[in-house]
């Protein structure tokens, strides 16, 4: 049966005396999928490794269900083997000597379940991950997708409350690791379990999880699903991260309610939309996504249509990198198709649509510390 997770105002501080984890807070309903994501050093794994007991945290509480696991100020700290979790590694960590089933069978061995009702327990596990015709194969004569299907079958086998995966498909190769990732997604929900799943990978991130928080520095910057992530990032560093790699810099010269006017360093005005607290007179960097510039106008007069010299093309067979002369910047706009349209050196009307212009304090970076 599966649980709800939460974490309340967790924090790791290790011997070095930096947080390693910040004042993280985050609940998974039973049942949902809630993916970190971030670069390497932000606290991700770590935030993993507490919730699965092989950290022991400064302080906060992680509750599984209506229990308590982990509160160090009031002395809780219960073992890993006694919070019901099923956890796979970035490594397969499959035993080399035993055979599939032998594998997967291991975890209901240990918990003393009945020899009949551990195989029909296994025999479901596999079928489950696609394996049941690899039963009595030797693991060693298996891909390294298929020891990964393994590990996530002994993993749900004895039906853990919470499910945790810490990059679980970075070790396989670029096919194998398309193929499980849309599979995976679709093994978690049919068994109904919570899920953590740990990634810095977007594409992971966005196909697999129902929520995804993004982390800096220990710090969680921002939870929610992903067209919220991708259309409303909560600051620079999460656009910057998940995608809006132009940046166009400026000050607000003027504010209605959620939106407002930015001048470029060009002198040009833009329309954009600006997070709470953002007034005017305020620097400014405003995010823009390359997929979300458009080339060419469809005849009528729209907002932030500007004049832009076409300064470099990068053609990539099925889309095309345009680099553009625009607003005191040079901005990149992708175009789908298999055809390059515009010559390096011409210039063309480019629109950015207004409610795809995010402007965020000047002073916020997007490089982790």
């Amino acid at each position: 049966m599966s649980a709800n997770l939460k974490v309340e105002r967790l924090r790791k501080v290790f011997s070095t005396g930096k947080a390693a984890i910040d004042d993280v807070s985050f609940s998974v309903p039973a049942g949902d999928i809630v993916v970190l994501l971030g670069p390497s050093g932000c606290g991700k794994t770590t935030t993993l490794r507490c919730v699965a007991g092989l950290e022991h945290p400064t302080s906060g509480e992680i509750s599984i269900g209506p229990d308590v696991v982990s509160a160090p100020e009031r002395g809780i700290l219960v073992p890993p083997r006694q919070r019901n979790l099923g956890m796979v590694f970035q490594s397969y960590a499959v035993w080399p000597h035993m055979t599939v089933h032998q594998n997967v069978a291991y975890p209901l061995k240990t918990r003393g379940t009945p020899r009949g009702e551990r195989n029909g327990k296994v025999a479901d596990a596999l079928e489950l991950v696609g394996l049941s015709d690899y039963a009595s194969r030797p693991v060693t004569q298996l891909s390294g997708g298929q020891m990964q299907r393994v590990a996530l079958a002994r993993s749900l086998v004895y039906q853990p409350q919470i499910l945790l995966l810490d990059e679980p498909l970075s070790n396989l190769d670029a096919k194998l690791r398309l193929r499980l990732r849309d599979d995976l997604r679709k093994i978690i929900k049919k068994t109904g379990v919570t899920a953590l799943y740990v990634t810095h990978d977007q594409a992971e991130a966005v196909v697999l999880g129902d929520r995804i928080g993004v982390m800096r520095d220990g710090k969680l910057l921002q939870m929610a699903p992903a067209d919220e992530l991708y259309n409303r990032p909560a600051d620079l560093f999460v656009a910057s991260f998940t995608g809006a790699s132009n940046l166009v810099e400026g000050r607000v010269m003027a504010r209605e309610g959620d939106f407002g006017q930015v001048d470029a360093k060009s002198g040009e005005k833009m329309s954009v939309w600006l997070p709470a607290g953002v007034q005017p007179g305020e620097a400014v960097k405003v995010a823009i996504r390359p997929e979300n510039v458009r080339l060419g106008t469809n005849g009528a007069a729209e907002p932030n249509t500007f004049r832009a010299r076409v300064s470099g093309t990068r053609y990539q067979g099925t889309q095309t990198v345009y680099e553009l002369a625009m607003l005191g910047a040079t901005i990149d706009a992708l175009e789908l198709g298999t055809r390059v349209r515009f010559p390096i050196g011409g210039e063309i009307d480019v629109v950015l649509p207004p409610v795809q212009c995010w402007a965020y304090p000047a002073q916020q970076t997007i490089e982790s510390e």
